[in-house]
């Protein structure tokens, strides 16, 4: 058993990060759905990409990036996704590495 000044120096709050965050990602990774709940109360979804164990938000832009950029090469296995703005203004763009 621990004591709670013991548990609060251990504790790490769960975060998602973003896909954004990663050096390089694999086109194949698989997605899982989640649900969140904002600060109204109100429920919204959202799909993560699970690497070594932590989730990674793949904002539904960087889906529509990847699928523009399959229609000019259709044979990409792995892109990185750049992230410029913060919040609601977040744009990601993403670039073909292979």
């Amino acid at each position: 058993m621990s004591t709670i000044i013991e548990s609060a120096k251990a504790y790490e709050p769960k975060t998602t990060l973003n896909i954004a965050d990663l050096s390089e990602v694999d086109v194949n990774l698989q997605l899982e759905d989640r649900e969140g709940e904002n600060e109204d109360g109100k429920k919204f979804y959202y799909q993560v990409a699970i690497v070594d164990g932590k989730d990674y938000r793949v904002p539904v832009s960087v889906l529509d990036k990847l699928k523009s950029a399959l229609k000019i090469k259709s044979d990409i296995k792995k892109i990185k996704v750049n992230r410029a703005g913060s919040g609601l203004s977040t744009k990601y763009d993403i670039e073909v590495l292979a």
